[in-house]
């Protein structure tokens, strides 16, 4: 389906790959002008030369969400880049597979940065910049570990929750200035993110059967079925969705 994003401005910090890249490619196709947002300015070059058909609606901004004052930043960058802001998309994440007795502080502090602090503060940074433009909304991806929680990785999941609880105090905030807030829920889903974690297994093929085996659907995610979730979410079309939890997971949470 065709939102239509001609005029709106988006930024995306994880923009370089995974589900951002293809929130990026969707939203971009649809007439958006998207800032790119990520920290490894390889990866920034990469994706715009992916997406160089659209040059002149497409820029990348290196920038580590973890930072209070790269967040203020990259999302003044974006509004200068393109005269605005319309629609905030929280796809920078990172995961950690360890049981509790062997987290350490800086392991906890380090995923605790990217995933709710550094969420919740490209959130603060952008609001003024979304009432400037008389409303917009804001997509923050969370997960499905975010809601039942996941055995041995308890720090994820205590980062996630945050994001999805977050995001539903923001959305009764953020109304008042008819901004829209709302959060994507995606199970496993076959990103570098992933790949990586297949990389580090003992038998990858098992281990990823063993991943599709939870799936009610019997598989794992595609990037594209994530990012239509996140477009709906971002037009016009879910006018009347605020502080909504969406889980894109296969009938995962709800065995």
């Amino acid at each position: 389906m065709n939102y239509q994003f001609v005029g709106k401005v988006v930024m995306i910090t994880g923009g370089t790959s995974g589900i951002g890249l293809e929130a990026a490619r969707q939203l971009l196709a649809q007439g958006a002008k998207t800032a790119l947002i990520g920290r490894q300015e390889e990866k920034g070059q990469m994706a715009l030369l992916e997406l160089s058909s659209y040059a002149d609606r497409v820029c990348f901004i290196q920038g580590d969400v973890s930072s209070v004052s790269q967040c203020q930043e990259v999302v003044e960058k974006t509004a200068v880049q393109f005269g605005g802001l319309d629609i905030v998309i929280n796809a920078a994440g990172t995961y950690m597979e360890k049981i509790i007795g062997e987290v350490t502080e800086d392991e906890f502090d380090h995923i605790m940065n990217i995933n709710i602090k550094g969420t919740y503060f490209i959130c603060k940074s952008a609001l003024p910049y979304l009432r400037q433009r008389g409303g917009g909304a804001i997509i923050n991806v969370s997960s499905d570990a975010g809601i039942n929680g996941n055995c041995l990785c308890t720090a994820y999941c205590a980062s996630k929750g945050a994001v999805t609880t977050f995001t539903k105090a923001l959305s009764l905030e953020s109304i008042h200035y008819s901004v829209r807030a709302n959060c994507v829920c995606p199970g496993d889903v076959d990103t570098p993110m992933l790949k990586q974690q297949l990389a580090e297994a003992n038998n990858p093929e098992e281990y990823l059967r063993d991943m599709a085996s939870m799936y009610p659907i019997g598989r794992i995610a595609k990037v594209h079925e994530v990012a239509h979730v996140i477009c709906f979410l971002a037009s016009d079309q879910a006018s009347f969705v605020n502080g909504a939890v969406w889980t894109v997971d296969g009938g995962l949470t709800a065995c």
